[in-house]
C-alpha cells in the first residue's frame, strides 16, 4: 500500500507553488514570491517551511553557503490529493471532482492535467481499502 500524501494547509500549498514554479529557492527568496499573497513576516515563512521540513514535503539544500529548498511533495499528485480532500471533505462527493475545474490554470500544462484527470478517475480504486 502507498504511503498517502499530506494534504498541505493553504499557506503550505502557496509555498509549494512557489517552488513548483521555480526551484530551489531560498527562504528569503521564498517569502517574497509569497509575500503578496500572504503578508507574512519573514521569521512566519522560516517557521512554516521548518514545520514543512518536519512533515517532509520539503527538502533542505545548502548551495553556495546558502540553505536553498526544494519541494519534496510532486505537483501533480499533491494537487489530486488536496483535490480529492476537497471533494470528499468539503463537498461531501463520492465521485471524483471533474478535472474541467482545472482548465485554465496556469499551474498545470496539457500533459500535468491529463495526469490529474486519470489520478482523479482512479480515485474510488485508491480508495477502496480504507476503513
Amino acid at each position: 500500500m502507498s504511503t498517502p500524501i499530506p494534504i498541505p494547509s493553504v499557506s503550505e500549498l502557496t509555498l509549494l507553488k512557489a517552488l513548483w514554479k521555480q526551484q530551489p529557492l531560498s527562504a528569503r527568496e521564498l517569502h517574497d514570491a509569497v509575500a503578496e499573497e500572504l503578508g507574512w513576516s519573514f521569521s512566519s515563512t522560516r517557521k512554516t517551511l521548518e514545520r514543512m521540513l518536519d512533515k517532509q514535503m520539503l527538502a533542505q539544500q545548502a548551495a553556495h553557503g546558502v540553505n536553498v529548498y526544494v519541494a519534496r511533495l510532486e505537483k501533480v499528485g499533491t494537487l489530486a490529493a488536496f483535490a480529492r480532500d476537497f471533494g470528499s471533505r468539503v463537498m461531501e462527493m463520492a465521485a471524483p471532482l471533474p478535472v474541467t475545474m482545472f482548465t485554465g490554470s496556469k499551474l498545470v500544462d496539457s500533459d500535468e492535467l491529463a495526469q490529474l484527470e486519470q489520478m482523479l478517475q482512479d480515485w474510488p480504486s485508491d480508495e477502496a481499502g480504507k476503513p
